[in-house]
């Protein structure tokens, strides 16, 4: 009996781990990464089902919603930048990663805010690092411009995948509003 209770306590311990979950904000990770932010102004957008196609058709993604979170980063009334909260499926949990963009279509960062999966899958900050300053013509591609990650390939084509929704999002919606 006593066993019994020491692998559900278990059980229950390593359910809990394995849930990641970013420790920063939203907030603070858009101001550190962009100077003189002001206000920063999070918004839904729900796409039309001609977005949504066109959304679908640049990122080369399967898509599974039509309703994202986005911030308007703004400095001194002024809007700086955009970014894109993206949730999808890794294996069998999600990851939501946050995507900002430049004025000028720029991908700025990316910032893990959940991971569902093993810590174990969790892509390293130098990996996500390679996502900043992406302009807007890069191919954003595992394997090719994206290098994979040993142990971790099903993470890698998520976030890059996430990455080119983010994106398309942002020049398809986002980018004039």
């Amino acid at each position: 009996m006593k066993k019994i209770f020491h692998i559900l306590l278990l059980g229950m311990f390593l359910s809990q781990v394995s849930i990641a979950k970013s420790k920063v904000s939203v907030e603070s990770v858009i101001k550190s990464s962009f100077k003189n932010v002001s206000d920063i102004q999070p918004k839904s957008l729900i796409l039309s089902s001609a977005q949504f196609e066109k959304v679908r058709s640049r990122a080369k993604a399967s898509l599974k919603t039509k309703v994202y979170r986005y911030y308007d980063i703004m400095s001194v009334g002024k809007s700086i930048s955009k970014a894109v909260l993206i949730t999808r499926k890794v294996r069998s949990k999600k990851a939501t990663v946050l995507y900002a963009f430049d004025q000028k279509g720029t991908l700025r960062f990316s910032e893990i805010m959940a991971f569902g999966e093993p810590p174990e899958f969790i892509p390293s900050k130098i990996w996500m690092s390679q996502f900043q300053k992406q302009t807007p013509t890069a191919k954003l591609t595992v394997g090719k411009d994206i290098p994979t990650i040993s142990g971790a390939t099903l993470s890698a084509h998520t976030i890059t995948e996430g990455a080119r929704v983010a994106r398309a999002i942002y020049e398809i919606v986002l980018k004039d509003k």
